[in-house]
């Protein structure tokens, strides 16, 4: 069965245990003429240079969400037909490209010494990040839609039945499992994992966040993002998307219909929320915390209290990605392969690029001197702002 909710473009609704429905962009790209009209891109004046360091080919997502990985002066991506690469992070050259031997169903996690990714079918395949050759391979329990996480000497690896997966990072072998019940209806979206200090920390379905201990995958704390509210089970969905943000102090997250919040990381006190709904994620910097929304519209709230600082509104209907904090912007994608850079400080346009016209699904990364983005039709694009 297939519903189609009216606020989110194309927004596939499969009523099947563990399947969840869909609030992955690339599965909206097909039909960019259904639903609210999205925003016309405002004339820029007196923008920032923005340079393209570079460019490559990785291959098309298909009905994936990729996203490069950054680790060790490289620069790892792979593709929907299998191919994963790695490139030199500085000038974009090619240092080996390979093949997996099957599709891939998400983007690549890395940490220099491997290059891990995984298949609709749960399985995870770990190359060396030397020469591309696969290391080992291990088995999830479904598919797997994030990047791993690769962290000290074990490889993290979420499944979409809301099941974390820790394997050894030499050989494969499983060292943990930890398992939620999967709800009858759940966001099925590219939810990632991030790992600071012993300690995993993940969202979930029904609005929960949780960080596990990395030595043995038991719970440390769990916290509510939000609280499923609603009439019908459709408007009760309330999940935790993209992936944490860690600090010193803290870990925010932020939800499908619920809230962003923020708690305290050794406890899982909580900090501050506020209502929001997003199917992107977020970011932050020493004072602000950065939500794209699932309108389109970009919110800058203070980090130590959650107050709105400004509000981006002329994106909307834009399908746009988690935002990067960059400095003295914040750089967000979009649906047609546009890069938009907003002032830190007060959420105006000040730079605009494009890339090949597909729609970028994931988050931009971080690398040293600017920032990569992947889209659909696989470009990969290093940029930096002047």
């Amino acid at each position: 069965m297939r519903l189609m909710r009216r606020f989110l473009p194309v927004l596939a609704l499969a009523l099947s245990g563990c399947a969840g429905f869909s609030l992955n962009p690339v599965d909206w790209f097909g039909s960019k003429s259904t639903g609210p009209k999205m925003a016309e891109l405002p004339v820029l004046s007196g923008a920032i240079a923005v340079r393209m360091l570079w460019q490559a080919n990785i291959g098309a997502a298909g009905s994936a969400v990729f996203s490069p990985a950054a680790a060790a002066g490289g620069v790892y991506a792979a593709s929907q037909d299998g191919t994963v690469v790695r490139l030199e992070a500085a000038s974009g050259k090619l240092l080996w490209r390979v093949t997996a031997g099957q599709p891939l169903s998400g983007g690549v996690g890395a940490d220099g010494s491997l290059a891990v990714v995984g298949t609709a079918q749960g399985e995870v395949i770990a190359l060396d990040a030397a020469d591309g050759r696969v290391r080992w391979r291990a088995r999830a329990s479904s598919e797997v839609l994030a990047p791993p996480a690769l962290t000290g000497d074990l490889v993290i690896v979420r499944s979409a039945d809301s099941r974390l997966f820790a394997f050894d990072a030499r050989d494969g072998k499983r060292r943990w499992v930890y398992q939620r019940s999967a709800p009858t209806l759940a966001v099925r979206s590219p939810v990632g994992i991030a790992a600071a200090r012993g300690v995993v920390f993940a969202g979930f379905p029904g609005g929960k966040l949780v960080a596990i201990v990395l030595a043995n995958g038991a719970l440390r704390w769990e916290a509510t993002v939000s609280l499923p509210r609603g009439a019908t089970e459709l408007e009760r969905v309330t999940d935790v998307v993209g992936v944490p943000w860690l600090s010193e102090r803290e870990v925010c997250a932020v939800a499908y219909q619920g809230r962003v919040a923020c708690f305290d990381f050794g406890t899982g006190n909580p900090l501050w929320a506020r209502p929001m709904s997003s199917t992107a994620g977020l970011d932050a910097d020493a004072r602000y915390v950065f939500v794209a929304d699932e309108k389109g519209a970009v919110h800058a709230m203070d980090r130590a209290g959650g107050a709105s600082v400004w509000t981006q509104d002329k994106l909307s209907w834009r399908r746009l990605t988690a935002p990067l904090a960059l400095g003295r912007e914040v750089v967000v994608g979009d649906i047609e392969g546009y890069v938009h850079f907003l002032s830190r400080e007060s959420g105006g346009f000040v730079g605009r690029t494009a890339t090949d016209g597909g729609p970028i699904g994931s988050a931009p990364v971080r690398v040293d001197g600017g920032f990569l983005v992947q889209t659909a039709k696989g470009g990969l694009y290093a940029f930096s702002a002047q």
